[in-house]
């Protein structure tokens, strides 16, 4: 199925505006933060500056605890356009007194300034995620959030070198806080310049009483979320993520100067390495996924997290420092490879993990309540922050573990999350599935697929020469599939969990279980009542010599109790794998081929008054045509 390329949502006025703003935001709000922690660092002595960074740390992640309910509040009732407006204008306001505070020297009025910056970006947090459900197609939400996180990260470490450079010309005759002054205020107007170019946004729960108890609003929105699991543990997911990140980059300046010898141009490069990383696996997550939702690059994400976690820990453990810290004597010892390698694929699998997370978590977040969701997120986000700062504390000073070690204690620890969350939302484990079948195996070939509705109940007729034929549909279309299927198949192993978890219908004749048919049809109906789309396989059994063969009446009899559109579909090129019938029995060889080429193709939607079992053999036999 075509679908646009993700760099094509940067020429889109529904996209880019939004884009450009939320960037200079991340990238001045970092600009500042680490202009103050270097000015603080080198004006003080080593007690007191250690101290007053620690305050700006926590100033700034204070505001998510205590604004952040009130925020998704405000973006639900609000026009979330609007709402960005007056964010950056106040950006502007809170800019001028920054330059002030950086002028005056004024370490208390630095700090005010930070806290008001936390205040701000708590309020643009909820805005930023719930306005890509407005603006973009359900197919365009993974480039979307591809390119949200690839910005954010880039304009995070750009603004950190920024603030760094600049705040190291500070000093005596020199202009650094003249030249921070210009940046801020440049990107802080350049920001709600372009941000007036944001389409409407309308509220979503434009009748919403707000209520201001930061503590009772939060709880009432994780119950909200939790009634459906999939955002719920979402929600888990992200904040994990976010307290993996925290954990690496907070030790990233000590892993470089006490591991491996290195200087602040080495901190530099270890951060460039993962924030090209995470670039990459953003950017790759729209290519893997097809322009849907693909929860099978979570897992795929989170085993990569651990293996380069754990490759990290190991390279940095073996690690021999070299006499000179240089950039150029790191560069040729003998152990920077592994250790920039492992770094910019903890990036990468990073990328996989969370893209899918956040759009499905904008994805089934219903619409009246999505920002108030969001804010529950950053809430969840600065508290496991929180939480990786605890964890550095008690490995690495209580414990007096290395910090090669620390990272080896966080990579098993993210593998065990990952278990704890796919064994509660089993869904990603089947989407994985999936997904490695039809990138491994087969090369799946779409043909037709923008046929079958985006919404609303249908059922998908296709002939059945497999026993993968419910995964390869699975993968192809964009919905969700829950398939009618002969109940042997159902209860084959392995195939069991997928199918279990993707709710299908198991069935069998009349004869072989009269309660059982009876029961499978009425859950049927119900489906088809509730707005699923539903797969059956007319033929009742694999072909056993590759031919299509008579298409029962069961069909009629769903149509009869829920008349709904049928859409014809064929697959092309199964018959004769090591999942067919072929040679008289399935999996009795080894896969004789990989990547194969297939086809899923679909016809036109038949109306249900003409979509008589004979009617829709011709239709798949004329779909299939010669290639079996």
């Amino acid at each position: 199925m075509a679908h646009n390329n993700q760099f094509q949502l940067l020429a889109s006025r529904r996209f880019l505006p939004f884009f450009l703003t939320q960037f200079l935001g991340a990238f001045n709000d970092n600009v500042f933060k680490n202009a103050l922690i270097v000015m603080i660092a080198f004006r003080l002595a080593a007690s007191e500056a250690n101290t007053l960074i620690n305050v700006a740390a926590g100033l700034f992640i204070l505001p998510f605890f205590l604004f952040s309910a009130t925020a998704g509040q405000l973006a639900d009732k609000y026009d979330k356009s609007r709402l960005i407006r007056l964010v950056k204008l106040a950006e502007i306001g809170i800019g001028i007194f920054g330059v002030a505070a950086l002028v005056s020297g004024n370490n208390v009025l630095c700090l005010a300034i930070l806290f008001l910056l936390g205040v701000q970006s708590a309020f643009f947090g909820p805005v930023k995620y719930a306005i890509l459900p407005q603006h973009l197609k359900k197919s365009e939400l993974v480039g979307g959030n591809a390119l949200v996180e690839m910005g954010t990260f880039v304009a995070i470490l750009a603004g950190t070198i920024v603030g760094g450079l600049l705040a190291g010309l500070t000093g005596s005759g020199e202009h650094g806080v003249l030249y921070l002054g210009v940046v801020i205020m440049a990107a802080a107007l350049g920001g709600y310049a372009i941000c007036r170019a944001i389409p409407r946004a309308p509220a979503a729960a434009p009748e919403l009483q707000i209520n201001f108890n930061p503590v009772s609003q939060t709880v009432n929105v994780l119950r909200e979320a939790a009634k459906t699991p999939s955002v719920f543990y979402a929600i888990i997911g992200i904040s994990w993520f976010w307290l993996l990140g925290a954990a690496y980059l907070t030790q990233i300046p000590s892993f470089t100067r006490n591991v491996l010898g290195g200087s602040e141009a080495l901190v530099t490069l270890l951060l460039c390495n993962f924030t090209i990383g995470i670039a990459i696996g953003s950017l790759a997550c729209e290519r893997l996924s097809g322009g849907r939702i693909e929860l099978g690059l979570v897992p795929l994400g989170a085993a990569g997290l651990t293996l380069a976690g754990i490759g990290l820990a190991a390279a940095g453990g073996s690690f021999v420092p070299p006499p000179e810290a240089t950039l150029a004597a790191f560069w040729h010892s003998d152990g920077a490879a592994p250790i920039l390698g492992c770094l910019t694929l903890i990036g990468i699998f990073g990328g996989f993990y969370i893209v899918p997370l956040y759009a499905m978590m904008q994805e089934r977040s219903a619409a009246a309540i999505r920002a108030r969701i969001i804010s529950v997120n950053n809430v969840m986000n600065s508290l496991f922050m929180v939480v990786s700062a605890i964890l550095g504390i008690v490995f690495l000073n209580l414990l007096h573990a290395s910090i090669p070690q620390f990272f080896l204690v966080i990579a098993i620890m993210n593998a065990a999350v990952a278990v704890f969350v796919f064994a509660r939302v089993p869904e990603f484990a089947m989407r994985l599935l999936i997904w490695l079948l039809s990138h491994t195996m087969y090369r799946v070939n779409h043909e037709g697929l923008e046929q079958i509705p985006t919404e609303g109940p249908a059922i998908i007729a296709c002939n059945h020469v497999s026993y993968v034929d419910a995964l390869l549909l699975a993968g192809a279309v964009r919905r969700p599939i829950r398939f009618i299927m002969y109940k042997p198949i159902y209860e084959i192993p392995v195939l069991h969990f997928i199918f279990r978890t993707g709710r299908a219908i198991p069935i069998c004749s009349r004869k072989q279980d009269p309660d059982g048919y009876e029961q499978a049809f009425a859950e049927i109906e119900q489906g088809l009542k509730d707005g699923d789309l539903l797969c059956i396989f007319p033929e009742g059994q694999l072909t056993t010599d590759g031919e299509l063969g008579p298409f029962k009446a069961g069909i009629e009899r769903i149509l009869q109790r829920t008349p709904v559109p049928v859409i014809p579909m064929a697959l092309r090129g199964l018959w004769g794998s090591f999942f067919s019938h072929k040679g008289g029995h399935a999996f009795t060889t080894w896969p004789k081929r990989f990547w194969s080429k297939v086809s899923v193709v679909a016809g036109a939607p038949l109306d249900a008054a003409v979509a008589r079992a004979e009617t829709l053999q011709t239709q798949v036999s004329v779909l299939r045509g010669e290639q079996r």
